[in-house]
């Protein structure tokens, strides 16, 4: 039966704050059993709570109801431990209590424990799934809890930073008007309002900007976000965002104070100095050196434009990819010609995950040996221009893809890191931080025939490129700008359209007719009438912010009760049926069930 505790049982510590300088005094301890061990007439139980892990010992010199109840003990009990603290007479080196224990002078078992599905230990091995099924075991594991400190302090710290540079902490509602734009709202139903629904917030975006028309002129925020999408390893459908708006400033101001935020991060979180400036790099710049508008900038692999040189070409593969108006491009591996048959055919698969119809490959060996799956339909000419545009070397391995530029990117973009992981050159110690800058305002759609937003609907254009608006839109340049870390996006922001004439313009191109702009977003114009300031903003994604800093590849990992790929909570069984008679409250007909 559990035991209560009293007014005397008051915890003195952690276990792990304990150390030898503490010999001799009493202290009373809290936490669950790790593991008992009973030999004979010495008991040993390792108590752990979050901080770490002591051991409690039980020998001739216990109270024998104590030393009795001791030996009752199992794994993942409850206990409180009164005791003296005093030194091992057999040191443990793996924790850092492992030079002392605890006398117990009183024990109380508080709860006790059936055998948990799996061992609570650090970076356990059981599968995900179980893992998530019983998720307030999984948190209790070492690692686990490090993670969600962690998480917890980099908060903390994001916040003291923000403070000290005069940002005020507002919250912003939940309950919103569904947005047009973006990825897909999930919906709230109105039971005051039948038929209405309220949405839940992708990004806080409006409020903080109408914010900044109230004159609060620096927003933070730790806000909730919400997206009804397809997850992947580093998404989830409800996020975390460090969330920032600035008035009266520039794109170069707003990057300043979010570059310092980081540098101030890693000073407090890691003792660690970044003694430089992060590099802006235009978008542009990074697609055609990196096929990509986040680019792992810790190793080479550069792409190369090889269009001018085939473009004339007998082989179609590539002068057919040039002619219909997308490019030939490839990427240098050095030190690739490592890669065997195999492994290059397995790069060929790896490309087609990305649309591309092929890869064709050229390596030379470090004795100079050639072997190429398109030399042949070359001139030697044409081969030479290409070794030599690639800067091609003994033991280097040329990939090259022909197709639409969207494809080429996409694929060579993937492919240069997917090389690097496979050749070990990721160093997850490098930490290369850059802005991209210049983003597309615009992008078009095929398939809708229509323009989308590239970031969002009220991003600025660039001043210099409002001359090509109504002329050549997907010309235009957004004054919006991206923190990339080691190949990821920790962040994106912009400069804001604050004038009413622009966003109009700008809802005119997004195919919305006044009517429709006022409908959807006529609160903003409405307060776009009464003096609005030159605004900007930034929001970091945490959960992905503290993936990376702690060196995680699951964003699962920083989260306390994540998600898994369809969107449900293994735990909780989360979502759920709704009861019938609320389903009549709310005006609601389910048409089609889990069983049907």
């Amino acid at each position: 039966m559990a035991q209560l505790l009293t007014n005397a049982d008051k915890r003195t510590c952690y276990c792990a704050e304990l150390s030898a300088s503490d010999i001799g005094k009493k202290v009373c301890v809290m936490g669950w059993a790790q593991r008992q061990r009973d030999l004979g007439g010495l008991i040993f139980i390792d108590l752990r709570d979050r901080s770490g892990i002591i051991q409690l010992a039980f020998d001739s010199d216990t109270e024998k109801d104590v030393f009795d109840m001791a030996f009752t003990v199992r794994a993942e009990f409850v206990l409180c431990a009164h005791g003296i603290v005093r030194a091992r007479s057999s040191v443990n080196p793996n924790i850092p209590t492992g030079n002392i224990e605890i006398a117990v002078t009183e024990l109380k078992i508080l709860s006790s424990a059936q055998t948990p599905p799996f061992e609570i230990v650090e970076n356990s091995k059981v599968n995900p799934e179980l893992r998530l099924k019983h998720r307030y075991l999984d948190l209790r594991r070492p690692d686990m809890q490090g993670n969600i400190i962690a998480r917890s302090k980099i908060t903390k710290i994001a916040r003291d930073y923000y403070a000290d540079c005069g940002f005020m902490d507002i919250e912003t509602p939940c309950l919103i008007k569904p947005s047009p734009e973006g990825a897909r709202d999930y919906l709230v139903p109105s039971r005051v309002h039948p038929g209405r629904f309220y949405a839940l917030p992708q990004s806080p975006q409006l409020y903080k900007q109408l914010l900044m028309v109230s004159g609060f002129d620096r927003y933070f925020q730790i806000a909730r976000c919400f997206r009804d999408e397809d997850l992947r390893a580093d998404r989830q459908p409800e996020f975390t965002q460090l969330d920032t708006e600035m008035s009266f400033v520039t794109a170069d101001e707003v990057m300043a104070v979010h570059e310092g935020f980081i540098k101030y991060l890693f000073k407090e979180f890691f003792g660690k100095e970044l003694g430089y400036d992060f590099p802006k790099m235009p978008w542009r710049e990074a697609m055609d050196r990196f096929g990509s508008d986040k680019p792992d900038t810790r190793f080479g692999f550069e792409l190369k434009n090889l269009s001018e040189i085939l473009a004339g070409c007998e082989f179609k593969v590539f002068s057919g990819a040039i002619s219909a108006g997308g490019s030939v491009r490839g990427i240098n591996v050095k030190g690739g010609a490592r890669f065997t048959r195999k492994e290059i055919d397995s790069l060929t698969d790896f490309a087609k995950i990305y649309k591309a119809k092929g890869l064709a490959w050229l390596k030379i060996s470090e004795n100079g040996e050639i072997s190429s799956s398109y030399a042949k339909f070359l001139t030697d000419a044409e081969n030479e221009a290409i070794r030599v545009a690639m800067e091609a070397e003994n033991g280097d391995l040329i990939l090259i893809v022909a197709d639409k530029n969207e494809v080429v990117f996409d694929s060579l973009g993937a492919l240069r890191c997917e090389c690097a992981k496979r050749m070990g050159l990721l160093d997850p110690n490098v930490f290369n931080f850059l802005w991209v800058t210049e983003f597309p305002l615009l992008e078009w759609s095929e398939e809708d025939g229509r323009f989308y937003a590239k970031h969002h609907p009220f991003t600025s254009p660039m001043d210099e490129d409002m001359q090509y608006i109504d002329s050549d839109p997907g010309r235009v340049r957004a004054k919006a700008y991206d923190i990339v870390l080691n190949g990821v996006e920790l962040g994106g922001g912009s400069v804001r359209i604050h004038s009413e004439d622009v966003q109009k313009k700008m809802f005119e191109i997004l195919g919305l007719t006044l009517d429709e702009a006022n409908e959807k977003f006529g609160y903003l114009l409405e307060a776009f009438k009464y003096g609005v300031p030159p605004h900007a903003g930034l929001a970091f994604g945490l959960d992905r912010l503290v993936t990376l800093l702690l060196g995680l590849e699951d964003i699962r990992d920083v989260i306390a009760f994540p998600k898994v790929q369809n969107a449900s909570e293994l735990m909780s069984g989360a979502p759920g049926v709704a009861d019938p008679k609320g389903l009549d409250e709310l005006c609601i007909a389910v048409t089609k069930s889990d069983e049907e």
